[in-house]
C-alpha cells in the first residue's frame, strides 16, 4: 500500500539531562500503554502550532518537564494507516518539571544512552538516539 494524502505533521525530542553521577548524560524514554513501546516524547502539531512549539508542548505534556531545544535532529518519515507522517525532532536539555503518568505515557524512564538504545521500540528511534548523541560530541 503506498501512502497518500497530506501528511501528518509531528514533532518531539530526544530528551536528555546530566546524569546524577556527574559522567555523561542519561535520555527519557516514555511508555505509550496504547501501542506498548519505548519512544521519545512526540506528537501531532495543532492548527497554527510551529515544530518547536509542538516539540516543547509534547516533552511538557508527556514527561512532565520543561525543555530547552537543541540541535535539529533528522526528520523522520514513515506511513501511518496509508499516510505519510513526517516528525520534526530537536536534541533537548529537561528542565524543571516532574512526571506524572497519564492514559497517554504511563511511566517515564531515565537511562544511559547505551541502555535507551536496545529499549527502544523502533529502530528509527534508535536512530535519532544514535543522531542525538554525536551531536554531543
Amino acid at each position: 500500500m503506498t501512502a497518500s494524502g497530506d501528511p501528518i505533521l509531528a514533532a518531539g525530542c530526544v530528551l536528555w539531562r546530566p546524569a546524577p553521577s556527574g559522567r555523561g548524560i542519561e535520555i527519557a524514554l516514555v511508555h505509550r500503554p496504547k501501542y506498548d513501546d519505548w519512544s521519545h516524547p512526540k506528537g501531532k502539531l495543532k492548527r497554527g502550532e510551529t515544530a518547536e512549539e509542538c516539540a516543547r508542548r509534547e516533552v511538557l505534556e508527556e514527561t512532565g518537564r520543561h525543555c530547552a531545544l537543541g540541535p535539529r535532529l533528522p526528520t523522520v518519515r514513515y506511513a501511518v494507516a496509508g499516510r505519510p507522517k513526517e516528525v520534526a525532532y530537536w536534541s533537548a536539555r529537561a528542565l524543571d518539571g516532574a512526571f506524572t503518568p497519564s492514559r497517554e505515557v504511563d511511566a517515564l524512564l531515565w537511562l544511559p544512552p547505551a541502555e535507551a538504545h536496545p529499549r527502544l521500540t523502533q529502530p528509527r528511534d534508535r536512530d535519532l538516539l544514535d543522531a542525538a548523541v554525536a551531536t554531543r560530541h
